[in-house]
């Protein structure tokens, strides 16, 4: 406390009690696959479609990442990580393509991004320099063809600024990048035409189960993913098409997806969105699924794949529903709350579905845990299963584990102030009424079940759970135990005929 001396009134500021809990954020996806271009080395954050194909290019054919990226944003989802994988293959830059052609004008040096197959025709960049009077000295402009035809137009300077000729093309051209070539003082490039013939760009012809797990070190893979705090579900879309193209034999498909559901029980926050192998039979799916025996909350599995438009050809694909699923999770809890199961919500984008499931056929796969999609005649395409991948009956429906882990990390972030208190009972008291406090909001959202906040919950940090040898240790326990809503996976009317003339009214 301050010592005053000198008569007067004087303002302090003092903490309150208790201090709130925020609620962390449940719907950030993350992604990992096969791109046209971009980074490898790190987790890359893209909060729409069209900062996705700035970075990692568009759909690639033989390749799902896109497709899943998409179809995220299109369901609903608003926050993504992505990780490249691919390189290391030792093929010039990875992708089984000899580096970009580039050439140097003046200062500049002016390269061709990578294009998927099809659409990598010879590249040619001119520079023109303005004709009309008192254009300023530094003023030029870069034509860019493909295949004979002017696509990019990008007129800019060589001052520094918005307008600096690097500048103007990394943010607005999609098939070539300026850098500044070291050395002397910048000059606008002389009038020439400059030749970049561009590399067909395609998915590696081979790579690894090692290269999609990686290494946190390194930032590749969904190792990479650990150190991104804000993940809460992951997703490897093109793990199941590197089996289809036969790169990846089933059993490094296990691999993937083991590893997969080891990093989100490692984490402790996020979850494995799981995708079936494609064609198969509701029978067979069930046998692959007994075959390769998961066992965990931290993961879910959906079957069947989903038909959908075809950007980067004809007519329509079939690809795996993670990315759909992972953007139908995102709106739900955006619109109903992370308790509500993601469940019996349609799945937008979705033309047809590989395979149909018959209500006999689902009886076989959800108590295995195998989530299905179906269609509905007059309803649509429709998520119809909410269940994760383990044996535990306590954690069997997914938005049961999904409530923990945000109520966990909510209550890990919000606390974070109790560190080095005064451990006594006024801290413990403090406890109580910041996790109370956070857990009726909950419940007032209908998170939590119970007619009062005393049934939904309860929070016990005392001298019971804090003895003496617990303080000396430096301990502070506080008990928690919540009771979450679970779905009405099985709703049963009961009918009953009765006789005429019965009174329905009991005497």
């Amino acid at each position: 406390m301050p010592n005053y001396l000198s008569p007067g009134v004087y303002v302090e500021e003092v903490e309150s009690g208790s201090r709130p809990i925020e609620g962390v954020g449940t719907a950030v996806a993350a992604f990992v696959g096969l791109a046209e271009r971009g980074p490898y080395d790190e987790p890359t954050l893209v909060t729409n479609w069209g900062q996705f194909t700035q970075v990692f290019g568009g759909f690639l054919e033989g390749g799902y990442l896109a497709q899943a990226v998409f179809g995220y944003f299109l369901n609903g989802g608003s926050t993504a990580y992505v990780v490249r994988v691919g390189s290391g293959n030792g093929n010039g830059n990875g992708d089984g393509a000899p580096p970009p052609a580039q050439a140097v004008l003046g200062n500049y040096r002016v390269a061709a991004k990578q294009l998927p197959a099809g659409k990598a025709d010879e590249i040619t960049v001119e520079v023109t320099h303005p004709t009309e009077e008192n254009a300023p000295e530094d003023r030029f402009t870069l034509v860019v063809k493909q295949g004979g035809k002017v696509v990019e137009t990008h007129t800019a300077t060589t001052k520094r600024g918005k307008e600096n000729v690097v500048t103007v093309v990394r943010e607005k051209s999609s098939l070539i990048t300026v850098e500044e070539v070291t050395g002397g003082a910048l000059v606008k490039p002389d009038k020439t035409t400059a030749v970049l013939a561009e590399p067909t760009a395609g998915p590696p012809s081979a790579i690894r189960a090692e290269d999609i797990v990686g290494d946190v070190a390194d930032r590749t893979g969904f190792g990479g993913l650990e150190i991104v705090e804000e993940v809460t579900m992951v997703a490897v879309p093109d793990l199941m098409g590197l089996y289809e193209r036969e790169l990846i034999d089933l059993e490094g498909v296990q691999a993937v997806q083991t590893a997969m559901i080891a990093h989100a029980e490692l984490m402790g926050d996020r979850m494995a969105i799981l995708d079936s192998p494609p064609g198969l039979t509701p029978q067979a799916v069930k046998q692959w699924r007994e075959e390769v025996n998961y066992d965990t909350r931290y993961g879910a599995l959906y079957y069947p794949w989903i038909k959908v438009a075809d950007p980067a050809g004809e007519g329509t694909v079939f690809v795996p529903p993670s990315g759909h699923l992972a953007g139908v999770w995102a709106r739900n809890d955006g619109t109903r709350g992370v308790h509500k199961a993601p469940a019996n919500e349609v799945v937008r984008g979705v033309l047809q579905l590989q395979s149909g499931v018959t209500q006999a056929e689902q009886a076989l796969l959800n108590p295995i845990g195998v989530n299905v999609l179906r269609s509905f005649t007059g309803r649509g395409i429709r998520v119809w299963g909410a269940r994760t991948l383990t044996s535990d009956t306590d954690w069997r429906y997914l938005n049961v584990r999904r409530l923990f882990n945000y109520l966990e990390e909510s209550i890990l972030n919000g606390t974070q102030w109790v560190v080095f208190e005064p451990n006594d009972e006024a801290l413990w008291a403090r406890i109580r009424r910041t996790i109370s406090a956070f857990l009726v909001n909950e419940w007032r959202k209908g998170a939590l079940f119970g007619n009062t906040p005393d049934e939904a919950f309860y929070v016990k940090c005392d001298l019971e759970t804090n003895p003496a040898e617990s303080i000396d240790a430096g301990h502070v326990v506080c008990e928690i135990g919540v009771a979450p809503v679970k779905p009405a996976e099985f709703v049963v009317f009961r009918l009953a005929q009765l006789s005429g003339g019965t009174s329905l009214v009991n005497e």
